[in-house]
């Protein structure tokens, strides 16, 4: 029996999930418990999902176990997305802006469970979250950087340029100080890489174009992104050609 089959076993014979939760958590701590969130979210309905995002961030401050019920609700929002409940895409856009930096992780965790039944309606939903705040777009990169879903070239490709569309609106923006934008900033430093070791072609003739761009902020995105081993994996010549340019 794995961790997971253990926690939701012990789920199966509560009435009452909060206080469990609460204590199994991982929270305050540098990480909290994912795997328990995910099986939340597999486990639980829509009344309880609800119910946990009552936990706000004047109620549920960062780094304390009630965040966790807030993280625990907003992953569970994916599961009734892939079960094609549209509506709940608006609740969840709404928690992409949350303050609190778990809970938006959440968001990108349910927006993917999303990707997984069906990839095709992600790309979809994620072009207006593209063309959205700092926050709407950060999660929307997160959502789809992740190799699982990028199997299929022609999904990699429809990804890739919606990470382009998001780059542009970076470019000699006004608001390079807001937290908002180094948000996002700090998600497309790893989001590029994903996406184009999934479709390198096009990926790489896309990366070359930022990395000689005169924005020195989203230079440095790409240098980030030119770390990553995955892309070292892909082209190590490339790589190395670039990095030293």
């Amino acid at each position: 029996m794995n961790k997971a089959d253990g926690y939701r076993q012990v789920l199966k014979t509560l009435a009452d999930w909060e206080p469990y939760l609460l204590k199994e958590s991982g929270l305050p701590g540098p990480r909290g418990n994912l795997e328990l969130a995910q099986v939340v979210a597999d486990e639980g309905n829509r009344k309880q999902f609800l119910h946990f995002l009552t936990y706000t961030p004047e109620v549920a401050p960062v780094n304390t176990p009630q965040e966790f019920l807030a993280f625990c609700g907003a992953v569970g929002l994916g599961k009734l997305l892939a079960e094609g409940d549209d509506e709940i895409l608006d609740t969840l856009r709404s928690y992409a802006s949350d303050p609190r930096w778990r809970t938006r992780e959440a968001v990108a965790m349910a927006l993917q469970r999303l990707g997984k039944k069906n990839m095709g309606k992600l790309l979809e939903a994620m072009e207006p979250w593209s063309l959205g705040n700092w926050y709407e777009k950060r999660a929307a990169a997160a959502a789809l950087a992740e190799p699982v879903l990028l199997q299929n070239e022609k999904d990699a490709l429809r990804a890739l340029h919606l990470l382009d569309g998001m780059t542009i609106s970076m470019e000699n923006s006004t608001e390079a100080r807001s937290v908002g934008f180094r948000v996002f900033q700090q998600g497309l430093s790893y989001c590029w890489s994903v996406v184009v070791a999934a479709a390198p072609i096009e990926g790489k003739r896309l990366m070359e174009k930022w990395l000689t761009c005169e924005d020195r902020i989203i230079q440095r995105v790409m240098q980030e992104n030119l770390k990553k081993n995955r892309l070292l994996r892909m082209d190590p010549a490339w790589v190395e050609k670039w990095r030293a340019v």
